[in-house]
């Protein structure tokens, strides 16, 4: 997992062959301007989800890891707690893969919790458990789908 602030997002691009072209399109454009939408930049393998969250608790978010995509989370509208635990700690050990969705929840409550506010985002590895969208409005937020 990462978190750090937008424009160190960069930094990043050589962790993955399609980070550039992700931070491309986000430096590129006004995200708050975006309608909730999906928007594919390299067909399936990298994609941009606009989203609306509603309004969850640390209790509602359901630990969540992805195995064939990375998340770069970026909150828009309002503050958002993700939740993490390193995927190798979530329970139960053999819950269910959805390949279809490329997701698998976990029972629990994470171990740790970071606020990501607008200006900032995380990134979420295949490695990584999280749960995300812990809120009191919900937010609007840009979720990036980048093939691990």
């Amino acid at each position: 997992m990462i978190v750090d602030v937008l424009e160190n997002l960069e930094k990043y691009v050589s962790l993955n062959p399609l980070f550039a072209e992700a931070v491309n399109f986000l430096k590129s454009h006004d995200l708050n301007a975006l309608e909730i939408s999906k928007i594919e930049l390299n067909g399936k393998d990298l994609v941009v989800n606009v989203a609306q969250t509603n309004p969850k608790t640390k209790e509602q978010a359901k630990l969540e890891t992805h195995n064939q995509f990375i998340d770069i989370q970026i909150p828009l509208s309002g503050t958002e707690i993700m939740g993490y635990t390193p995927a190798k700690d979530c329970l139960p050990a053999d819950a269910a893969y959805n390949a279809e969705k490329d997701i698998t929840f976990f029972d629990g409550l994470s171990e740790n919790y970071i606020a990501v506010k607008p200006g900032m985002f995380a990134i979420f590895f295949p490695q990584d458990g999280h749960a995300p969208g812990i809120s009191s409005e919900g937010v609007k937020k840009v979720i990036v789908k980048v093939k691990a």
